[in-house]
């Protein structure tokens, strides 16, 4: 027995990363819900396994050097580094979260950020997706983050503050040709950057697409409001309560496709 650990070890390493593929790939593909992947298969059950799996692995490793074979070393070892790396990529999650404030709704104007069409509206609202909130109401008022921000200073910050104080560079984006040109240039610069179902109305001077992420397959809505030469972009979350910063760098992304596509 004590001789086929390093090598059982390895095999639960390799079970363990299995696990993680599928909880992670899951949801995108619809073969789970996006709860199972990520709240219970990797926040809540993930670190137990990769800590037993670690620790048998940390055994065989010891082992294999006391009683031998030495030569099984390298399956302890290999199996011993599946778990950290995993271990040290939920830690940069959890940095990043820690990096970035606890909302997941962006846009360039935190005044009058741009509104979806009725159409997306009742979309979000038959997937069950978040509301669309207000950005001048402060978290601690909002159902979604009471409880979460609850005695916390963020719970007196609205939306728009906590925009202006970690997202300062997003702006927005003036055109200098028609209205109808910049709703063809944002278009294009969603299409460019890898968004979904893009839909323009020109008349209302407005364009709408759908952002789906790598990890998850969880979706984000976006939408740009072209009106008095300039465009302003919004980027709202359907699910979860963080969106680690995700949206605004999408918007980042997204005007810098924009500044292309214009000066074409």
């Amino acid at each position: 027995m004590i001789a086929r650990l390093p090598r059982i070890s390895l095999w639960l390493a390799l079970a363990l990363l299995v696990y993680f593929l599928f909880a992670v790939f899951g949801p995108k593909f619809g073969l789970i819900d996006w709860k199972v992947g990520f709240l219970t298969m990797v926040v809540t059950i993930g670190p137990i396994l990769m800590g037993v799996v670690a620790l048998v692995a940390l055994i065989a490793l010891i082992m294999a050097f006391v009683k031998g074979p030495r030569g099984e070393w390298w399956k302890a070892a290999a199996a011993l580094a599946i778990p950290v790396a995993l271990f040290a990529g939920l830690l940069s999650v959890r940095a990043q979260g820690d990096a970035v404030p606890p909302i997941h709704d962006v846009a360039t104007d935190t005044t009058n950020p741009p509104e979806f069409s009725a159409e997306t509206l009742a979309m979000r609202e038959g997937f069950g997706a978040n509301p669309i909130d207000d950005y001048a109401t402060p978290l601690g008022q909002i159902e979604l983050w009471a409880e979460r921000t609850k005695g916390q200073p963020i719970a007196a910050k609205t939306h728009a503050e906590l925009i202006a104080e970690s997202y300062g560079d997003l702006k927005p984006i003036p055109y200098p040709g028609s209205d109808a040109d910049a709703v063809a240039a944002v278009a294009a610069a969603m299409e460019d950057i890898g968004l979904s179902d893009v839909r323009s109305d020109p008349d209302a001077g407005r364009v709408e697409g759908t952002a789906e992420t790598f990890a998850f397959g969880f979706k984000d809505d976006v939408v740009a409001r072209v009106s008095e030469g300039q465009i302003d972009l919004r980027s709202v979350s359907r699910v979860g309560v963080s969106d680690l910063g995700y949206n605004a760098a999408r918007l980042g992304e997204l005007g810098k496709a924009i500044n292309a596509r214009l000066s074409e």
